[in-house]
C-alpha cells in the first residue's frame, strides 16, 4: 500500500457500532495497515498482551506522558486513563505512511484540535435501531446501563457533522475496505 501523502486518520463512533471489529478486519485483510496502540493505566485483562492490545502503564508513567506532551489525546473512563502516544504516530507519518487511530469521540475532538489536517471518520450503524439491538444483544449489562449507553449513543450520532467522512458498518468487509481506501486516498482540496 502506497499513500500519496501521509495522513492521520481517526476512526470513532458510538459504543456498540463495531469499531474494534472493523479495525480487526482491516488488519486481517490488509496487514500492511498501521494501527496505533493506545496506552492505559488499567490492568491487563486475561489474554491481553502488552504492546499489542495496549501499552499498560502505571499512573506515574502516564502522568509523565501528559506533562511532556507525549499524547495526541487522552481521557479518563471508568477510573482508568487511556491515550494515544504521539511518538509512534509521528514516526509513521514521517515515513510517509498513513496512521490509523481507533479512539472514542472525545479523543477525536482532541486530535482535531491538535492536528487539524487529520481525517476524522465516523463509523455509523445502519440505523439507530440496529445499534440498540447490538447493545441489548450483548446481554452483558443491566437494562439501566444499556439505556445510559443508548442515550450517549444518540448524542454521539448527533455529532456526525463534526466528521469528514461517514462509513456505515452494514457489511464488515465493505466497511473495512472503505476505511483502507480513505487511509490511502489523497486529501480533498
Amino acid at each position: 500500500m502506497v499513500a500519496t501523502r501521509a495522513r492521520l486518520t481517526v476512526l470513532s463512533g458510538p459504543s456498540g457500532v463495531g469499531k474494534g471489529t472493523v479495525v480487526a478486519e482491516v488488519r486481517r485483510r490488509h496487514p500492511e495497515v498501521w494501527v496505533s496502540v493506545s496506552v492505559t493505566t488499567r490492568r491487563p485483562r486475561p489474554g491481553e498482551v502488552d504492546g499489542e492490545h495496549y501499552h499498560f502503564l502505571d499512573a506515574e508513567a502516564f502522568d509523565h506522558l501528559v506533562a511532556t506532551d507525549g499524547l495526541l489525546e487522552w481521557a479518563e473512563y471508568a477510573g482508568n486513563r487511556y491515550g494515544t502516544p504521539r511518538a509512534p504516530v509521528d514516526e509513521q507519518l514521517a515515513l510517509g505512511l498513513p496512521a490509523l487511530l481507533e479512539i472514542e469521540m472525545q479523543g477525536a475532538r482532541q486530535v482535531r484540535a491538535t492536528a487539524p489536517d487529520a481525517q476524522l471518520v465516523f463509523l455509523a450503524p445502519p440505523s439507530f435501531e440496529e445499534l440498540a439491538s447490538r447493545l441489548t444483544g450483548r446481554g452483558s449489562e443491566p437494562a439501566e446501563v444499556i439505556e445510559r449507553r443508548l442515550a450517549i449513543a444518540r448524542a454521539e450520532m448527533a455529532a456526525v457533522g463534526d466528521y469528514d467522512v461517514v462509513v456505515v458498518n452494514d457489511d464488515l468487509a465493505r466497511a473495512a475496505d472503505e476505511l483502507v481506501l480513505l487511509l490511502t486516498a489523497p486529501p480533498a482540496g
